[in-house]
């Protein structure tokens, strides 16, 4: 009888993303096509290693572990759904910049460590 092969810690096939930002307008967009009743707004020319939902649970887990708060999180939905980040560069956004980075180093953080976000990507 072969061996049975060992389960590997790898993750889901696809194609992992490039930076945080990346994958949370990834994320918003589906999110807009699913309520919009649309569907699938990213039918994948490329495959992903996640649903959008994964995103949003490893959100949630910062929100509940107290590393992001309600106020990253509506920089986060707010940008999102604009579909562009916030300028650090033009005044009136430059305090959205700042929280906007600080959520994404630390959703980043977590989605590398999943595999949704290219290893040694940057941030």
């Amino acid at each position: 009888m072969p061996p049975t092969p060992t389960k590997t810690h790898n993750h889901a096939p696809g194609h992992p993303f490039e930076t945080p930002d990346q994958a949370w307008f990834w994320t918003m967009a589906a999110l807009q096509a699913r309520n919009s009743g649309t569907g699938r707004a990213c039918s994948a020319r490329t495959e992903r290693p996640c649903d959008p939902d994964d995103i949003i649970r490893a959100l949630d887990q910062l929100y509940r572990t107290r590393r992001i708060d309600l106020l990253h999180a509506r920089i986060l939905r707010i940008w999102g759904e604009r579909g562009t980040a916030p300028c650090a560069r033009h005044p009136s956004e430059a305090r959205d910049a700042a929280i906007w980075q600080e959520a994404m180093n630390r959703l980043g953080a977590r989605l590398r460590a999943r595999g949704i976000i290219m290893a040694g990507s940057a941030l």
